[in-house]
């Protein structure tokens, strides 16, 4: 069992630096403010991050970047606002729901998150409607600086198809597979995040371009898949 696990701390921590060297440090989440890190965690579920910045700027357009004008705001304006992040009224709703959290938990005061326990604001968040696993283990990470993995569903091709996690493993396994993996480091853990992400969204896609991957050594699905191809 222990040189199972220490393979996997050796898979994990090769395909890390893999994906740096090749792609280089993605400085994420890219945002003026940590609130702006909360507002792009809600709207960037299912869609695109450039449909995501989008309605950021048009929020910003607005003067309306702050937990106080969202909350106060027409629903009906928010929406148009954030019109182009797709499902443009489930969104707004969730925004709404999320700066009231923000007021009556916190006073709009977004340090003081850092004074809960982590489990506890996590359940929190996670109490929230609208709020998953995913966007509250974004806020977790990018806004209050814990040291928490984020999974999304590029993580889950990415390394199911590397053969090292399930296809269809749970959130909570592949987090745990992570974190008990990695050294706890917040740095670390966004960086991580952020290389996934664009691996999958520029290489391993729905359907991959193995060719161009620079992990496909390590790869079973690549393997499988180029031999199939040639």
């Amino acid at each position: 069992m222990k040189d199972i696990q220490n393979n996997m701390s050796q898979q994990i921590g090769m395909v890390y630096r893999t994906l740096l060297d090749q792609y280089g440090p993605q400085n994420w989440w890219p945002a003026e403010t940590r609130f702006e890190i909360v507002v792009g965690a809600i709207l960037a579920q299912g869609t695109a991050w450039s449909n995501v910045e989008k309605a950021i700027n048009q929020i910003k357009s607005a003067g309306a970047m702050n937990p106080k004008a969202i909350r106060e705001m027409d629903p009906k304006l928010l929406s148009e606002l954030i019109y182009s992040s797709g499902y443009y009224r489930t969104k707004s709703v969730r925004l709404k729901a999320v700066t009231q959290y923000l007021n009556q938990r916190f006073g709009d005061d977004i340090d003081l998150m850092k004074e809960v326990d982590v489990i506890q604001l996590r359940q929190e968040l996670l109490g929230i409607n609208g709020i998953g696993e995913e966007t509250a283990d974004d806020i977790l990470l990018y806004v209050v600086g814990l040291p928490v993995f984020v999974v999304d569903s590029y993580t889950k091709r990415i390394f199911s198809r590397l053969g090292i996690g399930p296809e269809k493993g749970s959130y909570s396994l592949y987090q745990t597979m992570f974190m008990s993996n990695l050294e706890h480091d917040v740095n670390l853990m966004k960086e991580y995040h952020a290389l996934i992400v664009q691996h999958a969204s520029k290489v391993c896609r729905t359907i991959p371009l193995c060719t161009k991957c620079c992990i496909k050594n390590m790869c079973e699905f690549g393997s499988k898949h180029q031999a199939s191809h040639e």
